[in-house]
Formats: structure tokens, sequence, C-alpha cells
């Protein structure tokens, strides 16, 4: 290597090293300058001597040794088609994560301990969507990542805790449906306990990503055609994935830890509410408890959104937990042409499950329902308003002081209603009645000049009804008064 590598860029990749990794090694950048090709192999060599393989080989070979193969790149076509999909998957995402938010903090009816949960669940997928997947899309679609070493721990960070705490919420969930239906006496779970373990769900999600914290880094490849990639990854003591053993048992117990363990909880906790609500000991009998538990039809409807619920997530996410298993144990198809592809279908996969949830929650929760109609109308009233300002008059712009429909369209009420009116005739109206016929009625009736004779129907303003009516009210109850009277002086 001493003959093959020129010493300007032995020097360069010496320094680039030693400001990447500083603790492995008491020279500086300056001195290194100024030292021999064997001395600054020598320091590469106590480099890595000293770190115990904390400092990978593989940054100083891309370094030295740039690979020949230029970086692959999606069709623009492509990428297209993935950012539309991506696009709109994270527009519902976020968009229904905020609206369940609201409707929980906003409406004191629903800060139930079920919908802490919900809360909490919804937090972690607002988190993964817009803190995690929205960057980790762009870092898969250009095969680079422009946002740095620090936000690549973030964002590893964020991606573990955001489906640990999503998992750890939805066995709460199970645990407090399957005591408040198995074993309805006893104490259910208070507010201030569902809020204890919302704390212990984060506390715990911490600690299984923190080693997220430790190892992430990044590291920027060069090819020969002169452009370069920046890769954020994990580098673990024995190297980086799909070759680390250490990374293989890290995701081992991940997966273990997120999605055997917790689906095997969820499959018992569930099984057992199912028996109970709608199992039966023989044909045609049913235990008084099973009785009473079907007659509930609310505690039903929620148990089945759960289970709707935890079969999204496990159909969601198992594709994504095989193929880092699978790519461990055959190596090659990590440098397959079409892995790319592969990988930005499971990824979206799984991301789809933070936009499943608001939509099963308004599909199958009526008072959920309710609350997303209402934002949603109300979004769409603020929009046709906004748009309609521009050449509108304004008495038919929506009136945003009003509480009620009425006032609403109270703005663009008309000031008089006309009808067709055919005025009856002296016998008519006198059998109708018993009174005598109005003269005025015949005098205000209004000929229509566009029809231009007597034998079309004539138009009545409103107004003359109501006199008619309130006459006629009026000669009614003076006629029972005076039968009132005369019965007095009868008896």
């Amino acid at each position: 290597m001493s003959e093959s590598v020129e010493l300007e860029l032995l020097i360069n990749c010496t320094q680039a090293t030693i400001l990447r990794f500083p603790w492995s090694t008491d020279f500086n950048t300056t001195v290194i300058g100024e030292l021999n090709r064997t001395e600054v192999l020598d320091v590469l060599g106590e480099m890595i001597t000293r770190s115990r393989g904390y400092v990978p080989k593989e940054f100083i070979t891309e370094c030295l040794f740039p690979t020949t193969k230029s970086p692959y790149e999606l069709p623009w076509q492509l990428k297209t088609a993935w950012g539309v999909v991506f696009g709109a998957m994270l527009l519902v995402a976020i968009t229904g994560n905020c609206i369940v938010l609201w409707i929980v903090l906003a409406h004191r009816r629903m800060r139930t301990v079920t919908n802490y949960f919900l809360l909490n669940l919804s937090v972690a997928d607002l988190l993964m969507s817009s803190l995690n997947c929205s960057f980790n899309f762009i870092f898969m679609l250009n095969s680079d990542w422009p946002f740095g070493s620090v936000y690549c721990t973030i964002n590893n960070f964020m991606a573990n805790m955001s489906v640990a705490s999503s998992v750890f919420t939805l066995v709460a969930i199970s645990f407090d449906r399957y005591i408040a239906i198995v074993h309805p006496l006893r104490h259910r779970t208070s507010r201030k306990k569902a809020r204890i373990f919302l704390l212990i769900i984060w506390a715990l999600s911490c600690v299984l990503a923190a080693p997220c914290l430790m190892y992430s880094t990044v590291m920027t490849k060069r090819y020969n055609n002169g452009k370069t990639r920046t890769v954020c990854y994990m580098l673990w003591p024995d190297g980086r994935y799909p070759t680390s053993m250490a990374d293989y048992i890290y995701n081992l117990v991940f997966l273990i830890l997120t999605y055997g363990i917790p689906m095997l909880i969820m499959i018992v906790c569930y099984s057992l509410m199912g028996r109970e609500l709608w199992g039966s000991r023989s044909i045609g009998e049913h235990t008084e408890r099973q009785l009473e538990s079907m007659k509930s039809k609310k505690k039903v409807s929620v148990v089945r959104m759960f289970i709707i619920v935890v079969t999204i997530f496990a159909i969601c996410w198992l594709p994504y937990h095989l193929f880092f298993v699978y790519a461990y144990h055959n190596n090659q198809m990590t440098s397959s042409s079409y892995v790319q592809q592969l990988y930005l279908g499971f990824y979206w996969l799984a991301m789809s499950n933070a936009m499943v949830n608001p939509i099963i929650y308004y599909w199958m929760n009526g008072r959920f329902r309710v609350y997303f109609q209402e934002i949603i109308c109300f979004c769409c009233l603020q929009f046709i308003n906004s748009r309609m300002r521009d050449g509108v008059p304004q008495g038919v712009l929506l009136n945003k002081n009003s509480n009620s429909e009425l006032g609403r369209y109270r703005s663009y009420r008309p000031r008089s209603v006309s009808v067709r009116w055919r005025p009856p005739s002296t016998e008519e109206y006198r059998m109708r009645t018993g009174l005598p016929r109005p003269a005025h009625l015949g005098v205000n009736v209004l000929e229509s000049a566009a029809n231009g004779g007597s034998d079309k129907q004539p138009v009545v303003d409103i107004a003359e009804l109501q006199t008619i009516n309130f006459l006629h009210l009026n000669h009614n109850s003076n006629e029972l008064q005076h039968s009132s009277s005369n019965s007095h002086e009868f008896s």
C-alpha cells in the first residue's frame, strides 16, 4: 500500500481519520503533514491498534482506495413515483395523528384511560412520520445523507424509540382491555396509573434505543468519477451491517422485544377476550357474563377495533424485520440492483402503519368519527370561505361569528317571499272561516305583469296570508270567550 498510494493522499486520509476519531491518537493534523510516508503508516497502525477496532478499516479503505463503481441512482420516473407514494402517506399520517391529538386533548369527554394510550400511540406515530420517515426517505432515494452526523444519531434513535413506544403502548392497551372484559370486578386502571405506565413505556423505549446514540455515525464514500456519497449507519466495534455480529444480535433482540414477545402477548389477551365476548359453552347456551358482555356493544366494538389495529401492525412490520435478518445471512442481496426498490417497499409498508391507525379510529369509533367530521368540515368551510372572498358579494359569504347553521346562512336569506296563490271564492272562504270575505283581499292581489292576463295565477305577498290567519284566530278566540260567558250566564 505504501508504494501504490501517493504521499499526499495518505496524509489527507490520515488527517481525515484524526478529525473523525480524535480520541484514537495523540497526534494532530498539523503534525501529520510534516511526517514522511513510513511515519504516517506507523500512525495509522497505532490508531487501529490503540482503538481496538473502533476506527473502521472501511473508513480508511474508502479514503485510500475509492471504489471504481459509480453511485447507483434511480431514474427520475421512479423517484417521482416513490415521492408521490411517500408524500401521500406522510400527509395522511401527520394530519390524522394531529387530529387524534386534538380530539383527546381538546375535549374533556375523550380523556379516558384508553384514549390516553391512543394519544401516546399517536405521539409515537407522529414522531416517526415527521422526524424519521421523511429524512430516511430522502436518504434512501438518493443514497446520500445530507443532514450531518448529529441528526444521523437523532434519526436512528428516534426511529427505534418511536417503534418500541408504539409496540409497548399496544401491549398496555391489550392488558387494560383484558382486565376490563375478563376481570370486570378488579380495580380499573386510573388516569394517574395510566400516566405512570406511559412514563415507563417511554423510559424502556429510550433504553432499548440507547445503542443508536453510541454507535451512529456517517461516512463519505468517494468514487473515481469524482462523486461522493455520505452514508448514515451504525458503526459497531466489530464493523457495520451486514457483516457485524453485534449489529445482528441487536437487531435480533430488537425484533424479539418489539415484535415477537408483544405479538404473542397480544394474541393471548385478545383470544381470551374473544372467548369471553363471543364464545359459548354449547350451542344456544351462554354464561351470565357472556350475556352481559354481549349486551355491551361498546365493549365489543372497542375490542374489535384494537384487534384490527394489532393485526395491521403485525402485517406492516413483519416484512421489514425479516428483511434485515435475511440480508445478514445473504450478504450478496445488499449489493444487488433491486435491493433499493425492495427496501423502499418494505419501509413504506412499515411506515404506513402510522397512517392506517387514524383511519381505523374514524371507521370503527363513533366519537372519533364525529370529531373527525367536525374538524374536516370546519377546514373545508374555511377553505371555501377564503376562496369565495374574491368576486362574491359580501352577503353570500359565511358568517364567522354564527354559532349555528341558521346563523351561517342568515346573511343571505331573502327579505321577502312571494308565492303563487289562488284566492278562494266568497263561498269557499265563508265555509272555511265562518267570516265574510275581507274587501282588501281582492284589492291587494298583484297580477303578474309577465303573464299579462287575469287567467293566470296571481301572486300574493305572504304578509297577506299572515294577516288573514291572525284575523281568523282572533275571531275564533272571541267566539270561545263569548260562548264561555253565555254558559256562565245560563248556569
